[in-house]
């Protein structure tokens, strides 16, 4: 495999940027017309790419990973870097599954006749050309690739400097792919460089070489993205996740929810930071679960009712309300029903995603209701904010704002629309 060279120092970075972007521009142009075929089969010679080269991604990550390590990361960082033959294999399966989704591009959305006999359409369009800026996570870089592709949509990759030598391995095999399949290899872009300045070229949008940027990252470098840039943003903030136990809960349930929605890797987005449990059964649900939590190795700040359950729960400060840890530590208060948790993640959400587990139909509804995140969920794990379990196969990340798009981003979300209107010779009078 070709490394691509790493472009540091004196290089002219502006003249890289703007190159890249004309040339992301210029196949975006070619992708826009591409049949789903010819996608497709450049979407089975990626997804061949990542199997057969797996031992040099995993190489590649494991030079990252031990950088990482030697700098004194956490491991909560450590766990969102590494690569495994697992996560290489479910990345392969996510490029399978995109494969086989219908295509967005073209789909007729509405259609409706005038009464002057005209028709008219809304159809699906791709976007252009799409800035992916995100940090440690590498998978990211196969994942933007590849809905991207299937969206008709050029992308500009720009991987965070710790998973550089990842990203570039995989790289690679989303250019073979496209190769393979005739298509430019510029579609799929990744920035050769781990200049920072990079991004705030990206952000200003490179004289319109830029449709929209999607960040993936932590809350500077989302704050970063929303302070400077100068093309539209898929926002996706933090994910403050909550689970509220209701007084309807069934309890093994509920120890099984939370447990996951915790512990199962406590290091991604869909993690929950927050447990709130009704006061009605607390007295019944609440020893058990944070038992539970700390049994399993998790770090529990609670407020008074929660702390005088079990000696090692730590006093809840203001701010854990409002923390997403990505590490195994989570904040737990009683609260006084469903109204009143709605109420707190109103207050200290992120608008990500939040679980209710009740058997309690109308508390359900009322949560799913009332609580305004882009995800949320019944007696299900927050785990689940995740685009390959959603069906898309991959995301590009779980957009939290209203505009466009919500929840996980997969290849519909990553097109617009126009209107096609069929006359037979009307004019307007």
């Amino acid at each position: 495999m070709t490394a691509l060279k790493a472009i540091d120092g004196n290089a002219d970075l502006t003249a890289l940027m703007t190159d890249l972007a004309t040339k992301a521009r210029a196949a975006a142009r070619v992708l826009a017309l591409a049949p789903p075929e010819q996608k497709n089969r450049a979407l089975a010679a990626i997804e061949r790419a990542i199997r057969e080269h797996a031992p040099a991604i995993l190489a590649a990550n494991a030079e990252d990973v031990a950088e990482a390590r030697a700098g004194g990361t956490t491991a909560a960082f450590l766990d969102r870097l590494t690569l495994t033959q697992a996560r290489i294999d479910g990345m392969a399966d996510g490029v399978a599954t995109v494969r086989e989704i219908p295509d967005p591009v073209g789909a007729v959305t509405e259609s409706w006749q005038r009464p002057n006999g005209m028709t008219i359409e809304r159809v699906r369009v791709p976007l252009g050309v799409i800035g992916v800026i995100f940090e440690s996570r590498p998978n990211v870089a196969a994942d933007a690739g590849v809905l991207c592709l299937k969206s008709g949509n050029a992308v500009i990759l720009r991987g965070g400097s710790d998973s550089f030598r990842s990203c570039r391995a995989i790289h690679e095999c989303l250019v073979q792919g496209l190769r393979e399949a005739g298509l430019p290899e510029a579609a799929i872009t990744l920035v050769p460089t781990r200049d920072r300045a990079a991004v705030g070229l990206m952000l200003s949008g490179l004289n319109g070489g830029i449709d929209v940027i999607v960040p993936r990252g932590g809350k500077s470098l989302v704050a970063r993205v929303e302070t400077e840039a100068r093309v539209p943003v898929f926002a996706h903030l933090e994910g403050v996740n909550h689970v509220y136990v209701d007084r309807s809960a069934n309890l093994d349930m509920a120890k099984s929810i939370v447990l996951n929605a915790k512990m199962r890797r406590t290091g991604v987005c869909g993690a929950a930071e927050t447990l709130l449990v009704d006061r009605a059964s607390a007295a019944t649900s609440l020893k058990p679960l944070v038992e539970m939590l700390l049994d399993a190795g998790c770090e529990v700040r609670g407020d008074d009712a929660v702390q005088k359950v079990d000696a090692r729960v730590k006093p809840a400060a203001e701010d854990d309300w409002d923390t997403e840890y990505l590490d195994a530590i989570i904040a737990a208060r009683v609260v006084d029903g469903v109204d009143a948790a709605i109420a707190h993640i109103h207050d200290h959400g992120s608008h990500h995603t939040d679980s209710i587990v009740a058997e309690d139909v109308r508390a359900a509804e009322k949560f799913l209701s009332e609580v305004d995140s882009a995800i949320v969920l019944h007696n299900a794990s927050t785990q689940f904010a995740d685009g390959g379990e959603f069906g898309f196969g991959a995301e590009i990340g779980i957009a939290t704002g209203k505009f466009h798009a919500r929840g996980p981003v997969g290849a519909e979300q990553l097109t617009s629309f126009k209107y096609r209107v069929h006359g037979t010779g009307q004019t307007r009078p």
